[in-house]
């Protein structure tokens, strides 16, 4: 849709048509609407009319007869007649009727009557940046309506405005004196901003006008003209080569008009040291974006003054403070600190560029494998193991049969076999004792003797060899590794690790106001437990104890990843982890809402990261993740953790060997006692 407002006499139509029927439609308006509504004393003719059209649509459309009905794709065509008195025009309103209830239109006409002071952006269907208006400023209450659409916001993108001038001028326009000659009175107090699209018809003759497209710097500030074209009766209208760039990049000269600039300090020192990088961890997001905030404005040919806050604002009692507060209250164009991109301030703020991506995560040092899993049962997969006990039992089963027929075969001596303790006894304690010694490596005082035996015993003992050869360097690899199974926010807050938060404005907001179920147990449970002092703490200790392992600590990373290029070996920046806790996404500048420089700060941010000038100032105090080198020549020492499950068994084995041998030595106690009084009774019966 193409939609137009016309405006005469405090009656405006807006007529929304197709791009492929604007003559039939014109012609529609002139034949009709034009006719019968509007009021007789209309200065402008439908041959002005027809002009007016053109300069959108830059095609000329011949004058005939209209001819109805015409076919559309869409639903209907709507007419809105904005009126300044509905007691006025009644008749003109059934004049209307008529000649559109007498029409066959296809698809249907919609016809709305709106009183001109409840105008509101629900009358222009979401179609702002399809709307022109187009006023005669010679009408009587016409300043009135312009008052209104100023208080309304109405000249500014995305909408369009024609003005005519209808006062002659005959005598030639100098260029020194277009500024003083074509602004009327009628609009010379508005406030019509960079950002507005004015067009300025100025009569000077019979069927001809100068345009000119008109704004002003800021308020109060002169008027600054551009001339568009020119528009005759006979040439049609001649469109100039100004016209041919877009209308923010003609308009980038600010001519040193001084923009206000808020940035966050949290620091009061840090006013001192935008750019000399010292203490560059503190307030970095905003000593990064000083110097390109400042490139900005030198962009613009723009002045500059700076407003400090010690936040970047949050709603407290219903009004927000901070630097959020100076963007609500326009007190300031642009938050020089970018800031994250939430659903509360997406309503108050703009958000025009994203320059430093960075985030704040929690990071830390994968713990070791075994504080979470127990090495020794991880150097086989299931099935291995699976498939080591039936290789065992099977071998059980070999050496039980081969040792019975070994003790039963004839030909043998029995006795001599019984006399010699180094000869496998077909028993399933003595051959469990010699497949697990075999396992662990350990030799056997008994075998057996025959060759059809000691083929098994070689089988089982290199097969053994094998198992037990791979399982110790599985071991060796599993000591230097570590663990992968904490990678959400509920494996960070079930495991072992402590918790620890860089002490910033934001940090403190987001971690004390989390709602969702994992981020609020963090914080009650980690970060801030019933009788502990909440753990925030500087950059510099927060590193450090995470160097130490089992620590995880929440950090701006692009800051937080200087001090540990600073204080990490090479080897120990290979296990760090990140994730995330806050969520948001990457920062963003912000300015005020419905700032007229909106487009030129986008065009400008656009520019300087365009050119590198961004890169630069984040390569300066931002590092990235840092890259893992030298894991081959890391140590890694054994400790405890790593052999409690060994130990464990060691402790298990001795405490069941021990019960083992009390109970054998009350056995033994037992029966040489019970041999004892056998003997005594049995000899005193011998002597009776």
């Amino acid at each position: 849709y193409q939609s137009y407002f016309f405006l005469y006499q405090s009656y405006s139509f807006e007529l929304e048509i197709l791009p492929s029927l604007p003559c039939t439609l014109i012609n529609f308006i002139k034949l009709h609407l034009l006719q019968t509504v509007l009021l007789p004393c209309l200065i402008l003719s439908a041959q002005q009319i027809f002009f007016f059209h053109f300069i959108d649509t830059l095609h000329p459309c011949p004058f005939e007869s209209a001819s109805l009905p015409f076919t559309s794709p869409t639903n209907s065509y709507i007419v809105i007649i904005i009126l300044n008195s509905f007691s006025l025009i009644s008749d003109k309103k059934l004049q209307l009727y008529s000649v559109l209830g007498g029409t066959d239109s296809n698809p249907p006409i919609t016809l709305q009557f709106i009183d001109h002071n409840q105008i509101t952006p629900a009358n222009f269907f979401n179609r702002e940046q399809n709307m022109v208006f187009l006023a005669d400023l010679e009408c009587p209450g016409v300043i009135k309506h312009l008052d209104d659409s100023s208080v309304k916001t109405l000249f500014r993108t995305p909408f369009r405005w024609i003005l005519v001038n209808n006062k002659i001028n005959q005598s030639k326009i100098q260029r020194h004196e277009i500024k003083n000659l074509i602004i009327p009175e009628a609009i010379s107090h508005l406030d019509i901003l960079p950002d507005a699209e004015v067009i300025l018809a100025h009569r000077i003759g019979d069927d001809c006008f100068d345009l000119y497209l008109i704004y002003k710097i800021s308020s109060g500030s002169p008027w600054i003209t551009e001339r568009y074209g020119h528009w005759g009766i006979q040439n049609r209208f001649e469109k100039s080569m100004i016209s041919n760039e877009t209308m923010v990049l003609r308009r980038l000269d600010l001519d040193g008009f001084e923009i206000t600039i808020c940035y966050v300090l949290t620091d009061n020192d840090s006013i001192n040291h935008l750019t000399d990088e010292v203490n560059d961890h503190i307030d970095t997001i905003t000593k990064v974006n000083f110097p390109t905030t400042n490139h900005l404005l030198d962009f613009l040919n723009a002045g500059r003054k700076f407003y400090f806050a010690n936040t970047w604002g949050y709603k407290v009692n219903g009004s927000w403070n901070g630097m959020t507060g100076y963007l609500v209250r326009e007190e300031v164009e642009i938050g020089g600190s970018p800031m994250f991109f939430t659903s509360e301030r997406i309503s108050i703020v703009d958000y025009i560029a994203s320059p430093t991506p960075t985030r704040s995560k929690f990071v830390f040092r994968q713990p070791k494998l075994s504080y979470e899993n127990n090495l020794f049962l991880l150097s086989f997969r299931w099935t291995v193991w699976y498939s080591s006990l039936a290789l065992v039992f099977l071998m059980f089963l070999a050496i039980f049969v081969v040792a019975i027929w070994e003790w039963k075969k004839p030909g043998s001596d029995k006795k001599l076999k019984e006399a010699d303790p180094g000869i496998l006894r077909p028993s399933v304690s003595d051959i469990v004792i010699l497949i697990f010694g075999a396992t662990c490596q350990q030799g056997s005082p008994v075998e057996l003797k025959g060759s059809l035996g000691r083929i098994v015993m070689l089988v089982l003992f290199l097969a053994l060899m094998f198992l037990y050869t791979s399982y110790s360097a599985n071991i060796v690899a599993l000591l230097q590794s570590s663990s992968s199974q904490i990678r959400t926010l509920d494996d960070l807050l079930h495991s072992r690790l402590s918790f620890g938060v860089h002490d910033t404005v934001f940090n403190k907001y987001y971690f004390s106001t989390a709602t969702e179920p994992v981020r609020k147990a963090i914080y009650e449970k980690k970060v801030a437990p019933p009788g502990v002092s909440p753990r925030f703490m500087t950059m510099e200790e927060g590193v450090k104890k995470m160097r130490k392992g089992l620590f995880a600590f929440h950090m701006e990373t692009g800051v937080g990843y200087k001090f540990v290029g600073k204080y990490f070996e090479e080897s120990e920046k290979c296990g760090l982890k990140e994730i995330q806790y806050l969520q948001v996404i990457d920062p963003w500048l912000a300015v005020r809402k419905n700032t007229p420089y909106k487009e030129m700060f986008k065009i400008g941010m656009k520019r300087i990261q365009e050119h590198g000038l961004q890169s630069r100032e984040n390569r300066l105090l931002y590092e990235k993740s840092p890259k893992c080198s030298g894991r081959e020549s890391n140590f890694v020492s054994v400790s405890m953790v790593d052999c409690y499950p060994a130990l464990l068994v060691l402790s298990y084995g001795s405490i069941i060997a021990l019960c083992v041998c009390v109970i054998e030595n009350i056995i033994h106690r037992r029966h040489s006692l019970k041999e004892r009084v056998k003997f005594s009774r049995n000899r005193t019966s011998f002597h009776s």
